[in-house]
């Protein structure tokens, strides 16, 4: 019994290890994404966070505008 519970925990701490170097390899996957018009776009890893957002100047003069863009433009990268 004792030595199951050896085994089981000496799987889960290989397990934690594969799983931590999952993600590493994650932050290296980029995902790129832009609006249909290619006014916004933006760059994200594959663990979700955010790389870099490009804006063309047209979307800096409505601001609603901007903020439906990025919206729709993330989730569409998340995605």
């Amino acid at each position: 019994m004792f030595g199951d519970l050896m085994g089981m925990m000496g799987k889960l701490k290989e397990t934690q290890q594969k799983i931590e170097e999952t993600k590493k390899r994650l932050d290296t996957v980029l995902v790129d994404e832009q609006s249909t018009d290619g006014l916004l776009k933006v760059t994200l890893t594959a663990n979700r966070q955010v790389r870099a957002i490009t804006v063309d100047d047209a979307l800096l003069e409505d601001k609603e505008q901007l903020e439906d863009y990025l919206v729709l433009v993330m989730n569409k990268a998340i995605e």
